[in-house]
């Protein structure tokens, strides 16, 4: 069996191939990989392996930002220190979420779990239908704080999410920008899907909000979404096309 392990951590990675080769000797370790970067780039021009060692938080970023990058369909066993993300891994191929330091045991019935689960036919509609039912249900409204006095936007107001220097933000009505304590990683889980769609790092966008999309390069797509007064252009990230135009398309 052939794992790619993403830990930008030397000792980290160490202890892991050790508990690996504990486990079960015959498991190639094909590559080690310690950034966004770079897991982008061997995803892109490798054959993928069965199964996936990943840490959350890597060198130059989230592991999450590989998946927006590549179709990946491996399974993936994260391994971190972060107990924040397990939800957002169970959208993404996980087998398993280990909390660090990795034990052997825990990383023993990972791996016996990918063995007896994720080498046999599995009912992916079904897997996904019972995680929804686990998932909070979606945001329908957000609070906003104006000078000393609150108001709550409900969702079908806000145009789109975004990030101006280093700072999350709504866009409403009139073009209004307001505030919020929320990440746009945190946004997107919380927010309907059917809805919503990110179409960069940087924003988040409403169907309804969406006036025309325009042809911007070969590779890229321009949005222009109501009230919309920044100076930033709205651009699909390259990598998010495919998905977006077939979210566009449903």
């Amino acid at each position: 069996m052939k794992v790619l392990i993403i830990e930008d951590e030397q000792l980290a990675s160490q202890k892991l191939i050790r508990l690996i080769e504990e486990i079960d000797s015959s498991i190639e370790i094909v590559e080690i990989i310690k950034s966004v970067e770079q897991a982008t780039n061997w995803f892109l021009n490798n054959l993928h392996p069965e199964l996936i060692f990943m840490d959350i938080q890597l060198e130059d970023g989230i592991c999450f930002e590989i998946f927006e990058n590549c179709a990946i369909k491996t399974p993936v066993i994260f391994t971190t220190a972060y107990d924040d993300y397990s939800l957002k891994a169970f959208k993404v191929n996980s087998v398993d979420y280990l909390l660090k330091p990795v034990v052997l045991e825990e990383l023993k019935n990972a791996i016996e779990k990918f063995k007896t689960v994720h080498r046999q036919k599995v009912d992916y509609a079904k897997i996904e239908s019972f995680i929804n039912q686990l998932l909070p249900k979606k945001k329908e409204r957000f609070l906003i704080k104006i000078g000393e006095h609150y108001r709550s936007i409900e969702i079908s107001r806000i145009n789109c999410f975004f990030i101006k220097e280093r700072c999350n933000f709504i866009n409403v009505d009139k073009g209004k920008n307001y505030a919020i304590d929320y990440s746009l990683d945190k946004v997107e889980d919380i927010i309907d899907s059917k809805i919503f769609f990110r179409v960069n790092r940087n924003f988040i966008i409403n169907f309804s909000a969406i006036q025309d999309v325009i042809a911007y390069s070969s590779s890229r797509l321009k949005i222009m979404i109501t009230n919309w007064e920044e100076n930033d252009e709205i651009l699909v990230s390259r990598e998010r096309v495919a998905e977006f135009k077939e979210w566009m398309d449903r």
